[in-house]
């Protein structure tokens, strides 16, 4: 599920801004993580998620990270997207004025649907669950791949905030 919280940020822009200033811009983060489900507890850490979440912030933002199970995926995607089954990731922004200081959304991970994909792609649970995390937080942000050019935008945007963090283009 996916509302709009900002008018998300043009690749030209960011493109510029990334030219202007090679140092990462941190922006203000407040960060919950719940491990509903636990499996995931010791490789994806608190840390490592805060500087995954940071890596895609265009904007302050209170963010509540949580991994659940399958079954919690379920439900939650058939409740608000009316679609019965777990998917890998569920973004719901709550901030919709484009005025708003401040970016606030929901994500939810799915373990189950993550380590599935993961071993399809034939990546990392790791890699996979970074590449999840950015594109929600990105969600977050208005981001949306409804359409091609949002589509090409949003990806565009995933591998250079991956490639950032020394993380393979996941396209691929």
């Amino acid at each position: 599920m996916v509302a709009k919280s900002k008018t998300a940020p043009k690749a030209e822009s960011k493109a510029e801004s990334k030219a202007e200033s090679k140092a990462v811009t941190k922006h203000k983060l407040t960060l919950s993580v719940q491990y509903a489900d636990k499996r995931l507890q010791d490789i994806l850490t608190r840390p490592l998620i805060r500087k995954t979440v940071q890596a895609a912030l265009f904007f302050p933002a209170e963010i509540t990270l949580r991994f659940v199970d399958a079954e919690e995926g379920r439900v939650l995607n058939h409740d608000y997207r009316g679609k019965d089954y777990a998917t890998n990731v569920l973004t719901f922004a709550y901030t919709e004025d484009e005025d708003a200081e401040v970016t606030q959304a929901d994500i939810i991970l799915c373990t189950d649907v993550l380590e599935k994909e993961a071993a399809e792609q034939k990546k990392t649970v790791l890699e996979h669950a970074q590449h999840l995390i950015v594109h929600g937080v990105l969600h977050a942000q208005g981001y949306d791949h409804e359409v091609d050019d949002e589509a090409e935008e949003m990806e565009a945007l995933e591998i250079e905030i991956l490639a950032g963090m020394g993380l393979e283009n996941p396209y691929q």
